[in-house]
């Protein structure tokens, strides 16, 4: 076999050169696919780099506060105004949502990956949330007191307060009775201002109650009305005060042709007037949809309430867990963006509730934003101390 070997090298003596020429080339078009997609990864790791994404932030947060300024003080809101702050809130949550699952799936993350998952599930959470709210008022043309949207809404509420939970509980907490008393204060002041906007909510949502009818059966409404004391009447306001409710109801008094006098008391019968009912026009299952979540908003109204409570007592523990320490500076973010939540929520409770025909849009809803943006900091922000720690560690 070997002087078989030989004869072919000796009558083709360029053969082994041409094997030897395909080898290196086989070698070099492994070194060039390896440098492209290591100079990819890197350009990728530079895009996503933590200085990149915390200027897009503050980029992202000031043109919202620019535009809730020039445009919430019109209403009622243009179409412009309302679709521009929608996608820069939608937008900013999916953003966080991305970089917090980042942090999951990264080995590296020292404050846990299941925190970062459950808050990277909370705002992915409420972006869905946004996206139908979004669907069902603007597609359907229906804004109900209860509708699929709140589902996400307090999903992601409970992800969240859970993940920050986890998050102080991960750290041996050794807090003085001052730090405490300071939650516990805290905690108190949350559960009083859920009062004060739920009893706003409840005194505006008492109406009067009048008569009804049957418009088919050709009946006449009847609105009741101060009755008018002519001049020289004798009949007293303690008159009125002792008559029973069914003699209220309208009569028209029979007098003769030829009296000259009026009536003391006028009452005139009016028409009921025609209100347009918002599901007229609306499907089938919308309004079976309606009619099942309705008799539910009161308690998605208190669940709302504690979970704001929950999420700002969460944000003061960890600023008091994560006060020192250089891991801290991503969790102050985290703080940070849950009490914006807190406070647009507020706002948006309270308005609903005071203000007649509230349109959203107003300035201080700008928070909602800013929450967003400030969970995309604190989570690139952790990202990046954590893997930047590990690469010391392995050099040293």
């Amino acid at each position: 076999m070997s002087s078989l070997s030989t004869q072919e090298e000796a009558l083709n003596p360029g053969s082994k050169a041409i094997a030897l020429e395909q080898t290196k080339k086989g070698h070099l078009r492994g070194q060039s696919m390896s440098s492209k997609s290591s100079q990819t990864s890197s350009q990728s790791k530079s895009i996503l780099s933590v200085q990149n994404i915390v200027l897009a932030s503050v980029a992202w947060g000031l043109i919202a506060l620019f535009i809730f300024l020039f445009g919430s003080p019109i209403v009622p809101r243009p179409l412009w105004y309302t679709t521009s702050t929608y996608l820069l809130e939608n937008i900013a949550f999916l953003c966080a949502g991305l970089l917090c699952f980042r942090n999951w799936r990264s080995s590296q993350i020292v404050s846990g990956r299941t925190v970062w998952l459950l808050i990277g599930a909370g705002m992915f959470f409420y972006f869905v949330a946004n996206l139908l709210l979004w669907w069902w008022e603007r597609s359907l043309g229906y804004a109900p007191d209860v509708s699929p949207a709140d589902l996400f809404y307090l999903s992601s509420y409970l992800l969240l307060g859970i993940g920050m939970l986890m998050a102080v509980t991960s750290k041996q907490l050794n807090l003085s009775v001052l730090q405490w008393l300071l939650i516990a204060g805290i905690a108190i002041a949350g559960i009083f201002i859920a009062y004060f906007v739920s009893g706003y909510a409840g005194s505006s949502a008492e109406e009067a109650t009048y008569p009804t009818v049957d418009p088919a059966q050709g009946a006449i409404t009847v609105m009741w009305t101060q009755p008018t004391l002519q001049p020289g009447a004798t009949t007293g306001l303690e008159t009125w005060a002792q008559r029973s409710p069914s003699d209220w109801l309208a009569q028209v008094p029979e007098t003769p042709a030829n009296s000259s006098t009026e009536p003391i008391v006028t009452e005139e019968s009016v028409e009921a007037p025609v209100e347009d009912d918002p599901l007229a026009d609306k499907p089938s299952w919308v309004v079976t949809l309606d009619n099942q979540l309705a008799p539910l908003a009161d308690v998605v109204w208190i669940l709302y309430l504690a979970g704001d409570t929950f999420l700002m007592v969460m944000a003061v523990t960890l600023l008091l867990a994560f006060w020192g320490g250089r891991f801290s500076v991503s969790w102050r973010f985290i703080a940070a963006a849950g009490f914006s939540l807190y406070l647009a929520d507020i706002w948006y409770y309270y308005a609903i509730a005071n203000i007649e025909n509230y349109e959203t849009g107003s300035l201080p809803e700008v928070f909602w934003i800013f929450s967003a943006v400030l969970f995309c900091i604190g989570a690139a922000v952790e990202y990046n101390l954590s893997t930047r720690s590990r690469r010391s560690r392995r050099r040293t």
